[in-house]
């Protein structure tokens, strides 16, 4: 069956009639293939050491390949900083350790329940879109492995097939639908209890990816549907941070030209600080002479752009990830430096239960103790990013993680990590409750924590899935 086609509103020509398409030259490298036969460019030739593509190419065609599990990719740029930083290494190259324990979820925090329609999230307060299925370059951490490299979901249906990607005009008739429905019913959606779809955003993969056209195409359909707030997830800043040229800022200044109202949060997603931060030979950051790190030049330029446009809220958010940022230091100075250029911290993440999570992962316990050193010696408002993990009911901060026993609790005994629901599905039935578990030092995911359980008003430990995946369609509501 053929889609209908969306028609843009006279309105939204305003902006997409002059809108600059340009080509962009990443310099990418596909795969392991280059590195493997030799056709990588000189300077990059060495990424990989020999000893390194012997291991890699041993699992080739077996359960373990690497590039089944994730595709291997990489920009030129984010290269030229990878090849003096450990850290950054770690975040992009392929390693026969991802894949020694491929346990972990095709579908983490079943995501699919809450799909009404292809390519849309609908869980929170917000939308959440699949626009795009690949990045500039991908992390090997990557949460959204499955969307990335393709691979088939078991839907709540039991039907099995690739997450889809969004449809303009599907999601805007779903927006449309939910929020007449909600409307019709004194502010609630009579059967989700949720409020008003105010708020959507566009993900994947990287949106930044699409040309600046398609962009402007779901910016100004979104508007025009009544989404009162757009959000852009990226990390082009630090893979390729030239994306953000005048060709796109142009089209970000008409949209806002044209609807003033609808405002516009471009969520960042910078993992260490020597993603944008500037190293001399001895591996040092280099200062100025008032004593500031002096950062890489293309992504200071991309980052004043866009931060200089009071219009838009700069956010960033990063999981904690083994080898690549469990370092107090660097959390530290990337909260500090992104802070002072006019970014937030939103959100450090414990790693998700993707598949072969085990070889990413950083112990829950360890990670809130790197967050809380790094955070020792910043600002109040340097130090606004919670510690978040993401459970099947909605994100859950690590609130805290405590040393000394409870008198009276018994398993209390070698202290306890209390969980906060920060936010739940639907109408946040559950936010705000508390679950109190025994500590496990070792402990990357909840399930390891099945065996001490204390207390828990939450339910984080009484999970149930959605009974209806698709309850929330447009067909379903009043029109």
């Amino acid at each position: 069956m053929s889609r209908s086609k969306y028609v843009p509103t006279e309105r939204e020509q305003l902006v997409l009639d002059g809108v600059e398409n340009p080509r962009y030259d990443r310099q990418i490298l596909n795969g392991l293939d280059p590195f493997i036969n030799g056709t990588a460019p000189d300077d990059m030739a060495d990424f990989y050491s020999q000893g390194e593509l012997e291991q890699l190419i041993q699992i080739r065609g077996t359960e373990r390949d690497i590039e089944t599990r994730m595709p291997v990719k990489m920009t030129r740029h984010y290269f030229e900083m990878a090849k003096h930083s450990p850290a950054l290494q770690s975040l992009v190259k392929a390693s026969p350790d991802e894949t020694l324990n491929l346990q972990g979820s095709e579908d983490p925090g079943y995501q699919m329940d809450y799909s009404p329609v292809e390519g849309l999230l609908h869980k929170y307060e917000m939308g959440l879109m699949y626009v795009i299925s690949t990045c500039s370059a991908h992390c090997r951490f990557c949460y959204r492995e499955e969307l990335i490299a393709r691979k088939d979901i078991e839907r709540q249906d039991g039907t099995v097939e690739k997450k889809g990607l969004a449809q303009v005009k599907e999601i805007t008739d779903y927006v449309r639908a939910h929020n007449a429905a909600v409307e019709a019913n004194g502010g609630i959606h009579p059967e989700s209890g949720r409020e008003k779809l105010r708020e959507v955003l566009l993900s994947g993969g990287d949106p930044m990816v699409l040309p600046n056209g398609k962009l402007a195409a779901w910016f100004t359909a979104l508007a025009e549907a009544g989404v009162e707030a757009i959000r852009l997830g990226t990390k082009e800043l630090a893979f390729y941070p030239d994306r953000f040229d005048d060709a796109f800022l142009s089209m970000l200044d008409r949209f806002h030209e044209v609807y003033p109202d609808v405002g516009f949060r471009l969520m960042t997603h910078f993992n260490h600080p020597d993603e944008l931060l500037a190293k001399g030979p001895d591996g040092d950051y280099i200062e100025d002479g008032n004593g500031f790190y002096i950062w890489n030049p293309s992504a200071q330029r991309a980052v004043d752009a866009v931060v200089s446009r009071g219009w838009i809220s700069v956010e960033n958010q990063s999981p904690i990830i083994k080898g690549v940022n469990d370092d107090t230091d660097a959390l530290r100075i990337l909260q500090r430096t992104l802070k002072r250029v006019g970014i937030e911290n939103h959100y450090f993440f414990c790693g998700r239960d993707i598949v072969a999570y085990r070889a990413f992962n950083v112990p829950i316990e360890t990670a809130w103790q790197i967050l809380n050193d790094s955070q020792k010696g910043l600002s109040g408002v340097e130090t606004h990013a919670r510690l978040s993990i993401t459970h099947y009911k909605g994100k859950t901060e690590v609130a805290a993680v405590t040393d000394e026993p409870i008198p009276g609790l018994p398993g209390s005994e070698n202290g306890v990590v209390i969980f906060k629901v920060l936010r739940n599905a639907a109408d946040a039935p559950d936010r705000g409750k508390v679950c109190i578990v025994g500590r496990n030092p070792d402990a990357i995911w909840f399930d390891d924590y099945e065996d001490r359980i204390l207390f828990d008003e939450a339910g984080l430990f009484e999970y149930s899935r959605v009974q209806a995946a698709r309850a929330d369609t447009p067909a379903a509501v009043p029109a």
